[in-house]
């Protein structure tokens, strides 16, 4: 690899030995969606998937490009602690309080 610089030449080398070689094809499952893809990896896994016709390493994820709301543009709600209800019964009595004063 090399670089240039005010029209000098610098060459970089890449360390030796601490790559990983057993780089292989190694199928991707986003359990949210069922969705599949392949791709290079070192991943460790003992379970397979055939994806047409052919056998390949399995690891799942439970989030990937495919489901996360960051890529596909759709937000999910959770009220995970009843915070609407909180802040309702936090606030209620100043709408009654807004309601008299109308009357």
């Amino acid at each position: 690899m090399s670089a240039r610089r005010n029209g000098c030449v610098k060459v970089f080398k890449m360390k030796k030995d601490i790559h990983p070689e057993n780089y292989r094809i190694v199928a991707f499952k986003d359990m949210s969606n069922e969705e599949v893809f392949l791709t290079k990896s070192t991943a460790d896994t003992k379970e397979t998937l055939d994806v047409d016709g052919v056998e390949y390493p399995l690891v799942k994820l439970e989030i990937s490009r495919t489901s996360h709301p960051f890529y596909t543009g759709k937000a999910k709600f959770l009220d995970t602690a009843g915070r609407i209800d909180k802040f309702k019964n936090k606030y209620k009595k100043f709408v009654k309080e807004e309601k008299k004063e109308e009357e």
